[in-house]
């Protein structure tokens, strides 16, 4: 059986990383059964990625597909490109490319009759716009022992100037969630009832608290901290999506890649004051085994969870990548806090959008 994964990944991060170590996977299996579909907003990134991810596996199999989470239109027309490449043929499976957004991996397995369906999809898209850093709450945090919890959860320190996008809507809801939302709803057909089980598998983060949510602000357009926000209510969504969808054969998970450093993190202080910070860092990873840093070891708990059998994760828990202070990468389990019933209004006023969404733009729809 071919293994096909949609990544949704740019050109640097903990997306690529995750390519790359599925890549080594298959180069120490050995069975070919891996095909790569990256997602990226351009087909000149997607080809710069594809062919990065070539040079040192000439022998892989990858595709591309572009799409932009934070465009809704974007996300049908990618949609309904795979809806329209994996379908019931009675010819050999042809290796297609998936969705291209930011942050995604998706994995098919086509079946020994044919059906190719998705397997995996990784929906690890993100925006963290116009970050702001409040050095005099870091400082009280020094001052009052909170400081380590302060540096690995970003709590009461971490601010955004969010915006609204083309769409009308908050720009870090749009890609961070209702983006991977619309696109899983249009993929339906691929990932339930299958003979396989599908999986999801989002990429949440320690950052994700629920007194920076509110189901009546759900877009976090009042608030500076939409980031949380739009994360705890990917941990929101991933429960229900198991609620409704797990007899179907459809399971999801919520991972937290630690703190790495990205293009993202990067963006919060200027890079000559991340250089000076780098040496306490490695330090403070005795301390904070969620310091990953790198995107090879942030990538560890998305791989972690590849070679796990869906039906004996819990649906109530945050796999955390980690990184001990020697350098040795594990998963940590981390049981995560939401109220159901919260959770399942959340999902109710997603369908609704959705809906608003497929009405305006009916002409993308098959």
């Amino acid at each position: 059986l071919q293994r096909c994964y949609l990544t949704p990944s740019r050109y640097s991060g903990v997306g690529l990383a995750l390519c790359r170590r599925l890549l080594e996977e298959e180069d120490e299996d050995g069975d070919g059964r891996i095909h790569l579909c990256i997602t990226c907003r351009n087909a000149q990134k997607s080809q710069a990625t594809r062919d990065l991810l070539l040079a040192s596996h000439p022998a892989a199999r990858v595709s591309s597909v572009e799409v932009d989470l934070g465009d809704l239109a974007s996300v049908l027309r990618a949609a309904r490109e795979l809806r329209r490449r994996y379908r019931i043929t009675k010819t050999a499976p042809s290796l297609i490319t998936p969705t291209p957004c930011p942050l995604l991996t998706a994995v098919f397995f086509p079946s020994p009759r044919r059906f190719q369906h998705l397997d995996f999809v990784y929906l690890n898209a993100g925006i963290m716009p116009n970050p702001h850093v409040n050095f005099k709450a870091l400082w009280h945090g020094l001052l009052t022992g909170k400081v380590l919890h302060m540096l690995t959860t970003a709590e009461g320190i971490m601010s955004q100037t969010d915006r609204l996008n083309g769409d009308g809507l908050q720009e870090v809801f749009a890609t961070n969630l209702f983006g991977h939302f619309i696109l899983v709803r249009q993929l339906e057909p691929l990932l339930c009832g299958n003979e396989r089980p599908s999986r999801l598998i989002w990429t949440s983060s320690s950052n994700a608290r629920e007194s920076a949510f509110s189901l009546a602000d759900y877009q976090h357009a009042k608030g500076q901290e939409s980031y949380s926000s739009s994360k705890y209510a990917t941990d929101l969504t991933s429960v229900v999506l198991n609620r409704r969808f797990n007899k179907q054969g459809l399971y999801s998970s919520v991972v937290c890649p630690g703190l790495v450093m990205t293009n993202m993190t990067y963006r919060i202080l200027p890079v000559f004051l991340w250089k000076l910070l780098m040496p306490i860092m490695w330090l403070i990873r005795f301390f904070a085994k969620t310091y990953t840093l790198t995107p090879y070891n942030g990538a560890e708990a998305l791989l972690w969870l590849f070679k796990q059998k869906p039906e004996y994760l819990d649906a109530l828990v945050k796999y955390h990548s980690c990184t001990s202070g020697l350098g040795k990468n594990y998963v940590e389990p981390r049981k995560i806090h939401v109220d159901e019933d919260t959770a399942e209004k959340l999902y109710q006023k997603l369908l609704e959008l959705e809906k608003q969404t497929l009405e305006k733009y009916s002409h993308l729809l098959d």
